[in-house]
């Protein structure tokens, strides 16, 4: 079954998109730069909560604007996107506790981490795209890719120790390192030398790592539709509510250790609806029940039945 959709977008309300996220991240970046502050939690709250109603408002536009399938199939490319970002978070978190980062310093390295993913997402999206419609065999690819993927996840092993990667330990050999924090700079120079803060490094790690998990999620929502319009907004609403959802989550995301289960079992769902598309075709609406109940199940069992440190 061909899944290649198109509604029906115009080159303006692709530009009108594009400048609204623009101008909400200058916004953001404006604001913080005039008041550097630690992100409490209550903010953060609040910011995840801002993102979220503008995702749902979006939604809203797409259901008026095309009808009911298109914003169906964006509310479960948004939840899959949201829900694999959250697994993102952990190794984000990691990534801070090694280095250090201080509180102040998080929120522009998160910041320009997403500036970064976003471009990333948008030629990852191209290039799945444009896979699809030339080789219809590829969605085998992606659904193998993903079946793969989400078993490794099942078993991942969560002390792995960034030094022991091999991303780490070619940055730390290559680039000459300032082994103190200069306040949000990236690089100083010392002795007509330029070095590398750790902040620098942390930010190249970050981008390595929404590159590693872009490579599963693309794969993932181009198993509920090839749009590219949906696929590419669903991404980048789900990008831009990483950031607050990193305060929000950073006391509590160890809470959920079931989490990564679900996830692995979303990807291996995904992936066997795409093996399967040649002979039978999963609807939309069966696969945002299937995610949305392996995240309740997650959730609950991990309140009913609490990790022991």
């Amino acid at each position: 079954m061909d899944l290649v959709e198109h509604i029906p977008v115009t080159i303006k309300e692709w530009i009108i998109f594009n400048v609204v996220i623009i101008l909400l991240l200058a916004i953001d970046l404006f604001r913080f730069y005039r008041n550097p502050h630690i992100v409490s939690m209550k903010e953060a709250m609040w910011m995840s909560i801002g993102w979220i109603t503008l995702a749902f408002i979006f939604n809203g536009w797409i259901y008026f604007q095309f009808g009911p399938l298109p914003a169906l199939n964006f509310f479960t490319g948004y939840l899959i996107e949201e829900s694999l970002s959250v697994d993102n978070l952990f190794v984000f978190l990691l990534i801070f506790a090694h280095f250090k980062v201080p509180d102040d310093s998080k929120h522009e390295v998160l910041f320009y981490g997403i500036l970064g993913a976003i471009v990333m997402r948008a030629l990852l999206i191209w290039g799945g795209i444009v896979l699809v419609k030339k080789f219809s065999w590829i969605f085998t690819v992606f659904g193998i890719f993903l079946i793969i993927t989400g078993i490794r996840l099942m078993f991942k092993n969560e002390e792995t120790k960034i030094e022991q990667g091999f991303f780490y330990r070619f940055l730390s050999r290559y680039i000459p390192l300032s082994p103190n924090y200069q306040g949000n700079a990236f690089i100083v120079k010392k002795d007509s030398q330029w070095f590398a803060t750790p902040l620098l490094i942390v930010l190249i790690l970050i981008e390595f790592t929404d590159l590693i998990f872009a490579l599963d999620s693309v794969p993932a929502i181009l198993g509920i539709t090839t749009d590219p319009f949906i696929v590419y907004t669903s991404n980048i609403f789900a990008i831009l509510g990483l950031r607050s959802l990193f305060f929000v989550l950073e006391g509590f995301m160890r809470r959920f250790y079931l989490l990564h289960y679900a996830l692995a079992f979303i990807l291996v769902f995904i992936g066997f609806k795409m093996l399967i598309i040649p002979w039978f075709h999963i609807s939309t609406t069966i696969a945002l029940g299937v995610i949305v109940l392996a995240l309740s199940v997650a959730f609950i069992g991990s309140n009913l039945f609490p990790k022991k440190d």
